[in-house]
């Protein structure tokens, strides 16, 4: 029989079979390249080689001596200090789960990646975890525990944590889509188990749609995915071999639609994790709110900080739509030199409450995520010196928890990286090993203790947060080295962007942002503190998250987080609320998503965008 011309396949199919052929091909060469223990230990490897090693294990997981052995050996030969062990039964959804997150062939590498496993045994190094403040004894975890401690172990061997089969090791079928514990093991994973619920229950209704309307082309997507557990790892040479493969192809569809079902369900049941914490928490910011918000900024200027101009006009009137905390915030900017700035400023007691539970506390671990994928922004950042330096010592004012200095390791590894911080995210980056030394204070505090160290500054995106920026330049020409160079980032104020989504526009980011400076103002103000600009980067500097960003912040302007402890506390309606917004907000989120691409390639091209780069070299007198 002929088959239909292509003009004629349904797309929805043909986009569905697409995606699920290239992510079958895709798992496929993921497992083969996840290295694999020998069944028993080399001849050489004895007792002493175990020393300075240590095996979590779940409940329920009894690894024999051999493959103790085997491990330590293997991860001493490869340089690992944390090695995650897949046991060789590992149910076949919980493996294709972990092969879509993880690149075994390039996970090593990815510095700034979140550590992933099987939830089920992790051998770590015992200095590894005397740095993470893990006590190694103890009753056994549940997989949601490991999980989360391989995230946490990751970051104190960025370098240096793999995964392998340890065809030894057996979970008994553990693990199995949706069953107990799966939504919080999503969760220790940094993964949102009732989005993912909702996404595999959506998945499955328009795969059993296109099977009932589209003919074979849908029948073909529907079966497609249907053996995909076994087309990944049935037949000769797969490393894994999960238990009950054939059933569990066989009964895919039915066990995922009640897997989706149980974790959603789990997911809607989520309580705070720490109800005193909390409470403690709400109570706090009760106590600060007492007196009004209004109490937190400074009286109004009336002349411009950069140039001393009286010429001003209100650029934008924003909330805090980062957080939702109470407030109104005006950004001003200059009709001399345009700068913008924000007038009233908060006071430093204002500041320390507009921050708090952002980067630390609450929000951190939503900003380490967040700062962990900035990967390809850091590099750029790193190599922008390539052409005018070989810089042995680096400090990065602003350093938060250390995310650039990490990353760029692989384009500087023999670079020493020092951080400065006012948070106490810089002391977990000297834990971790991301910056060698982390100062915790202001920058012009620790300028004269530090004069002349360094060969190179850096400033990326620190600047537009500082009360008074001008004199963090000075204090960065004075801890540099004559010759040294001062790297800056920075939000560009003149971005179109800034204009056509006004209070929308993320770069705005009140209350936190005090100044955003041209460029033009920025390179007077080196040149008067003996600096010569040597490169300028505007296009490369674009982030892609202007209209994503801006879908982001009117969501939260619709529905704040019901949770919120600065908040009126959480009822019913306001959880229907914040779901009903989250959910209508997806399809924006896609839209802004493929605007964003658009608007990079564009950036790119033009040299133009959001944000820019500033290279200057500090002239010798």
């Amino acid at each position: 029989m002929t088959p239909p011309p292509l003009s004629r396949v349904p797309w929805t199919s043909a986009l569905l079979l697409a995606a699920l052929g290239a992510g079958t091909v895709r798992a496929r060469r993921r497992l083969r390249a996840i290295p694999v223990l020998p069944v028993t230990p080399p001849a050489a490897a004895g007792v002493p080689r175990a020393a300075g090693w240590r095996l979590l294990t779940a409940r329920g997981v009894e690894p024999d001596p051999a493959t103790f052995l085997a491990a330590c050996a293997y991860a001493e030969g490869e340089g690992l200090r944390v090695l995650d062990l897949l046991p060789v039964d590992l149910a076949a959804e919980r493996a294709l789960g972990l092969l879509r997150l993880v690149d075994p062939a390039r996970y090593r590498q990815d510095r700034l990646g979140e550590g992933r496993g099987a939830g089920f045994a992790v051998l770590v190094t015992e200095e590894v975890l005397a740095r993470a403040g893990v006590e190694p004894g103890g009753p056994r975890r549940d997989p949601a525990e490991l999980l989360a401690l391989t995230c946490r172990l990751k970051e104190y061997a960025a370098d240096a944590t793999g995964l392998a089969v340890a065809p030894g090791l057996r979970c008994g079928g553990a693990g199995e889509p949706g069953g107990p514990g799966r939504a919080a093991e999503l969760r220790a994973q940094g993964l949102p188990p009732g989005a993912l619920a909702a996404a595999q229950l959506g998945g499955l209704a328009l795969l059993a749609g296109v099977a009932a309307r589209q003919g074979r082309w849908g029948a073909a997507a529907a079966g497609l995915y249907w053996l995909q557990p076994y087309l990944v790892f049935g037949g000769p040479g797969s490393p894994l071999r999960p238990a009950g493969l054939g059933r569990a192809t066989a009964a895919r569809p039915v066990r995922s639609l009640g897997a989706g079902l149980r974790t959603a369900a789990a997911a809607g049941r989520d309580t705070p994790p720490d109800g005193a914490a909390e409470a403690a928490r709400a109570a706090a910011y009760r106590k600060d709110l007492a007196a009004g918000a209004g109490r937190f900024l400074e009286p109004r200027r009336t002349a411009c900080p950069w140039c001393g101009s009286g010429r001003l006009t209100v650029r934008v009137r924003v909330p805090d739509l980062l957080q939702g905390k109470p407030g109104r915030f005006t950004l001003e900017g200059c009709g001399e030199c345009r700068h913008v700035f924000q007038n009233p400023r908060l006071t430093s007691e204002g500041l320390e409450f507009y921050y708090r539970d952002f980067y630390d506390g609450r929000g951190g671990e939503g900003a380490g995520t967040v700062f962990g994928r900035l990967g390809a922004a850091y590099r750029g950042r790193a190599e922008m010196l390539l052409p005018h330096a070989d810089p042995a010592s680096w400090l990065d004012v602003g350093t938060g928890h250390g995310h650039f200095c990490n990353a760029a390791r692989d384009v500087w590894p023999r670079t020493r990286f020092d951080g400065l911080d006012m948070g106490d995210g810089v002391r977990e980056a000297e834990r971790r090993g991301w910056v060698e030394t982390g100062y915790l204070g202001q920058f012009p505090e620790f300028a004269s203790k530090l004069a002349g160290q360094y060969e190179v500054v850096s400033m990326y995106h620190y600047l537009e947060h500082t009360r008074e920026p001008l004199a963090e330049l000075d204090a960065a020409a004075t801890v540099l080295a004559p010759g040294g160079f001062l790297a800056i980032e920075l939000p560009d104020p003149q971005s179109r962007m800034a204009r056509l989504l006004g209070p929308l526009w993320l770069p705005w980011f009140q209350p936190q942002h005090q100044h955003l400076m041209p460029a033009a103002n920025l390179r007077e103000a080196l040149a008067d503190r003996g600096f010569t600009v040597v490169a300028e980067e505007h296009g490369p500097a674009h982030q892609g998250n202007d209209f994503f960003g801006a879908v982001a912040l009117a969501a939260t302007r619709l529905a704040p987080d019901p949770d919120r402890p600065w908040g009126p506390g959480p009822t019913p309606r306001a959880r229907l609320l914040a779901h009903a917004v989250r959910g209508a907000a997806l399809p924006c989120f896609a839209a802004a998503a493929v605007l964003d691409a658009l608007r990079t390639v564009a950036a790119r091209r033009t040299d133009g965008g959001n944000a820019y780069r500033i290279l200057a070299r500090k002239d010798t007198p």
